[in-house]
């Protein structure tokens, strides 16, 4: 086997190639721009037998990531209200989200405005258990609409 060929197999076994996609799916629902549907795509094509295990590893790193930056949201929050000691609230972006409250989260998978939506949550002081559930079902969804629609296409 030559250097990528390599790189390939051993990435596809599961004690590597599911600690990647974890790690991989954590960064990429940071505020660090990163896509993990490459490495989910990749690791189910390569060793189809990780589908179901994959799916679930994506979804816990990307639901993680999330919580993460609503942490994040949350102390940066913290940290502008006492130095400005001022509501946010007017925001309309930060009215939408209250109106709507955690099942906002379910949009955590858009590319683009879902990681700051989960930031902008966590601002918002939006309970963080209920945000997480939602962020998971959307992520969840997501990924799972992903692999079947490759599964379906390579089939």
């Amino acid at each position: 086997m030559h250097g990528l060929e390599w790189l390939l197999a051993v990435l596809s076994l599961p004690k590597l190639g599911l600690p990647a996609v974890f790690l991989i799916a954590l960064v990429s629902a940071t505020l660090l721009p990163l896509g993990s549907e490459p490495a989910v795509l990749a690791l189910i094509k390569l060793n189809p037998t990780l589908f179901w295990p994959t799916l679930a590893v994506a979804t816990l790193g990307n639901t993680m990531g999330g919580a993460i930056t609503w942490a994040m949201g949350y102390g940066a929050e913290k940290v502008y209200e006492e130095a400005r000691h001022k509501d946010a609230s007017h925001v309309r972006a930060s009215a939408w989200l209250r109106r709507f409250g955690p099942k906002a989260c379910l949009l955590a998978w858009l590319p683009v405005v879902g990681d700051p939506l989960c930031a902008v949550a966590g601002w918002l002081r939006l309970p963080f258990w209920p945000c997480v559930g939602y962020m998971a079902v959307g992520k969840g969804l997501r990924y799972w609409s992903l692999a079947a629609a490759m599964v379906w296409a390579l089939s």
